[in-house]
């Protein structure tokens, strides 16, 4: 009989982080304190931390999606950077004491390949109906939270088994104007915190969770596949990131409309095309909020054509009633040939220009430079000043303390 895939899962993540994969997640934290960094004086955070006045690093985990800018995982379809950062930073601070940032930074990349691994092996059924965010990311964050606490192969499968014991996550968040899916960061790092503590001392889960009979795969999915795999390679890798402001579904077409726009041929009226899940996540010709222009297609392209370059204050509510003119003079269809080479590959067809793979992608990958750039721009629009941007790039890509970080947070969020 072969072992419970959390066991081998876990043994998977005990091999040794080589120096280029800390390099890597250097990116992806610097890329989250931008993330972070931006969303800090928004109106959703204001009531949060009028409501919340506790930890900096939880305040921390509940910002990290809020402008729709955090990385993402095309095959598994989820966000890891908002889970992991949160819960190996905590881990690191809070109950183990560690001192070292690589620490931290193999911690995290046991994490992205926990909740990637897990969340490529959920199927359209369970993306259907479920947060893979939350319901793979419960297992990232009790990994990362684990491989801080330095447990050994059991303890860690335990430590998985028990978190993802009370996983969950309904995408019906996404009908109506809430801040559920902030909530459900919140409660991935609690939860993945406490699973460790637990696994640690001793408590263990059902370690054939996601195979067996009333486990994770029978009840949240029709065809599960198999944990995702990037042979020797960690999966953190194949992580791609943001570079505009809005829903992953929206980014190939606003890709593509910025090639147009480049080329001197983005012209009215605008017609894209895309894979089966953009529109039914994307479709909104008439935004109101700004969480709907996040998520319209019909705005994203609005934007591009208005000479903008789909950064936070072009899905304000300013900016939507700017653009309603632009934005009536966008139509969307689905392209079945798109949708068959989704999720492998997000693209989009505007005006007829098609774009197989999107910005940010490992096939169009952005460089450090990007990424640093994006770090200063949401500074500034969350209101700090360049030194604090500075401050942050220094920290993530060239600091070796694990406590910087945290100071960073404090300084930023109280």
């Amino acid at each position: 009989m072969s072992e419970p895939l959390l066991t081998q899962l876990s043994e998977r993540l005990a091999r040794p982080v080589g120096e280029s994969d800390r390099q890597r997640a250097r990116l992806h934290l610097l890329d989250w304190l931008a993330c972070v960094a931006g969303a800090r004086k928004s109106e959703v955070a204001q009531a949060f931390f009028a409501g919340f006045q506790g930890d900096p690093k939880l305040k921390a985990a509940y910002l990290g999606n809020l402008l729709e800018m955090d990385d993402v995982h095309r095959t598994a379809l989820l966000h890891p950077g908002p889970v992991i950062w949160p819960s190996a930073i905590r881990g690191a601070s809070d109950k183990f004491e560690v001192d070292g940032l690589d620490a931290v930074l193999d911690a995290a990349i046991c994490g992205y390949e926990a909740m990637i691994a897990i969340g490529a092996s959920l199927d359209a059924h369970h993306y259907a109906h479920w947060h893979p965010t939350t319901s793979a990311g419960m297992f990232g964050a009790a990994a990362a939270e684990a491989a801080v606490a330095q447990l050994d192969v059991s303890h860690m499968a335990n430590a998985l088994a028990l978190a993802g014991s009370v996983t969950g996550g309904f995408w019906q968040l996404r009908h109506s104007s809430n801040q559920a899916k902030q909530w459900h960061l919140l409660h991935l790092g609690l939860t993945g915190w406490q699973a460790t503590e637990m696994a640690e001392a001793g408590v263990t889960g059902p370690l054939d969770l996601l195979e067996g009979q009333q486990g994770l795969y029978a009840a949240m999915t029709k065809e599960p596949g198999p944990l995702a795999n990037n042979g020797d390679s960690w999966l953190i890798h194949t992580v791609s990131f943001k570079p505009f402001a809005a829903c992953r579904h929206a980014h190939p077409a606003i890709d593509a409309a910025m090639e147009l726009r480049k080329a001197g041929k983005l012209a009215a009226p605008f017609h894209v095309e895309s894979y089966a899940d953009a529109l039914a996540f994307c479709d909104r010709p008439g935004p109101v909020t700004e969480l709907d222009a996040k998520f319209s297609l019909q705005h994203s392209v609005a934007v591009v054509a208005d000479g903008r370059d789909a950064k936070p204050e072009d899905f304000t509510e300013e900016a939507i009633a700017a653009l309603a003119d632009l934005r009536a003079q966008v139509t969307v269809a689905e392209d079945p040939a798109i949708t068959e080479r989704y999720p492998a590959h997000f693209g989009a067809r505007v005006n007829g220009l098609e774009l197989v793979d999107t910005l940010g992608d490992p096939e169009r990958p952005v460089d450090e430079a990007a990424i640093i750039a994006k770090m200063e721009s949401l500074a500034a629009w969350g209101g700090l000043d360049a030194a604090e941007a500075d401050r942050a790039v220094e920290i993530a890509l060239r600091g070796d303390k694990a406590e910087a970080v945290e100071a960073l947070l404090e300084d930023w969020l109280t």
